[in-house]
C-alpha cells in the first residue's frame, strides 16, 4: 500500500505496526529513485532514524541494494534490516582503512554523527561531526552525498517571521551545533575540490512516536512535570516524511552541496501544543517561563517546492503521539532538548 493521506492509519497499535507506517513509500518517491541508477549506501544506519529510512528505500525499490553501514553495537539493529533484505556492513566510521574498504555505492546517505551527551566529550563530538565527514567526502568523491544536519546551525530568528532560510549563515551558540557547521564545511569543502554532487539536510526536528518534540511533551504532562516555554516555538515533521525527502534529495543534488531546510511548514507554539495534548490526554499541562522572541526555527519553502507538503499533518502527529502515550508504549528515552537555548546538549 502507498503512503497517502487517505491511508493513514486513526492509531499505531504497536512498534511494528509503527515501523511498517515509516517503511511504507509514496508514489513521488518510487518515482525519484527510480531516476537513479546504482546502490544506496546509508552510512550510520543504526540510530533513531537510520533503520526505517533504510526500510523505507527497501520498499520504494526492492530490487535495488540497499546497504547500512553502523559499528552495530546494537545486534537489534542488524538484524531488523537484515530481515527487509538490506544489506548490512560492520564499519567504525573513525576508521579511515574501513572506510576506504566500503562499497563506492554511487548514491550516499550520510546519518552518521554525535548530539546526545556531545558535552561529555567535546573531542569526539567534533571528531565524528567533522573530522568522519572528511574522511568521508575524501572517500567518496564520484557519489551523490546527502548529509543530515541540523537547522541548529542556524542563530536564533524571530518567532513572528518565517524562520531561517538557506541563505542565513550559520551562527549557532554550542560547540554541539558549531560542530555540525563543522561537519557541512567538510562536504562542502570537497565538493566544491572533487564536484561531488550533494545537500546538506538541515533537519529539526523528526517525530516519532518513540521520541521527539510532541513526545516529551505528552510524557511531561503525564508525569505532571514542568514545561518551560522559553523556547516557545519549534517546528518539526513526521520521520517518514523526513526520511522520504531525504531520500529524494538523491535525484536533487547540487554541484557544489547545497543546505536545504526540512521540518514542518508551521511556526507552532509549544504552549498551544501543551494545551491540545493535555486536553486529550485529561491533562492540565504545568507551564513555566516566559516565551522569548526567538527561536531555532526554519523556512522550508525550498523543501516544499520540491516535495510538496509533509503527508502527516500536526493534528495527525498530535492524536498518535498522545493516544500511544496514553497506553504507555515503549519510548526511546532520548529527549529532543528542543527548550535548550544555549547549545549545550
Amino acid at each position: 500500500m502507498l503512503l497517502t493521506r487517505d491511508t493513514l492509519p486513526d492509531t499505531i497499535p504497536d512498534i511494528a505496526a509503527l515501523d511498517d507506517l515509516l517503511c511504507r513509500p509514496s508514489q513521488a518517491l518510487i518515482d525519484d529513485l527510480a531516476g537513479l541508477d546504482g546502490d544506496i549506501m546509508i552510512l550510520g544506519v543504526a540510530g533513531k532514524m537510520g533503520p526505517t529510512l533504510a526500510g523505507l528505500a527497501k520498499a520504494a525499490q526492492p530490487d535495488r541494494r540497499v546497504i547500512g553501514v553502523a559499528r552495530f553495537s546494537d545486534p537489534e539493529a542488524k538484524a531488523w534490516l537484515e530481515a527487509r533484505g538490506i544489506e548490512t556492513i560492520s564499519c567504525d566510521l573513525l576508521d579511515e582503512e574501513a572506510i576506504k574498504a566500503l562499497p563506492k555505492s554511487p548514491n550516499i546517505i550520510f546519518m552518521a554523527g554525535r548530539k546526545f551527551g556531545a558535552e561529555g566529550d567535546l573531542s569526539l563530538t567534533w571528531a565524528m561531526n567533522a573530522h568522519v565527514p572528511a574522511l568521508i567526502a575524501q572517500a567518496f568523491p564520484e557519489s551523490r552525498i546527502v548529509a543530515f544536519s541540523t537547522g541548529c546551525v542556524y542563530p536564533f530568528v524571530p518567532v513572528t517571521g518565517k524562520g531561517a532560510d538557506e541563505s542565513v549563515q550559520p551562527d549557532p551558540p554550542g560547540e554541539y551545533a558549531q560542530s555540525c557547521v563543522g561537519r557541512e564545511r567538510m562536504f562542502e569543502y570537497f565538493s566544491r575540490k572533487f564536484d561531488t554532487p550533494g545537500r546538506l539536510f538541515r533537519l529539526n526536528y523528526a517525530i516519532d512516536m518513540r521520541y521527539g518534540v510532541l513526545h516529551d511533551i505528552a510524557m511531561k504532562i503525564m508525569q505532571d512535570k514542568p514545561i518551560d516555554v522559553s523556547l516557545g516555538h519549534v517546528n518539526f515533521i513526521w520521520q517518514g516524511d523526513a526520511a522520504a525527502q531525504a531520500l529524494r534529495c538523491l535525484a536533487h543534488c547540487d554541484t557544489p552541496t547545497t543546505p536545504i531546510n526540512v521540518s514542518g511548514h508551521e511556526i507552532l507554539a509549544v504552549r498551544d501544543l501543551a494545551a491540545k495534548i493535555g486536553a486529550r490526554l485529561g491533562r492540565s499541562p504545568i507551564i513555566t517561563g516566559t516565551e522569548q522572541p526567538t527561536a531555532w526555527l526554519t523556512d522550508v519553502s525550498l523543501a516544499t517546492s520540491l516535495f510538496g507538503l509533509p503527508i502527516v499533518d500536526v493534528d495527525q502527529m498530535i492524536a498518535w503521539t498522545t493516544d500511544w502515550v496514553a497506553r504507555s508504549m515503549p519510548s526511546l528515552g532520548k529527549p529532543t532538548k528542543y527548550e535548550v537555548r544555549d547549545g549545550r546538549y
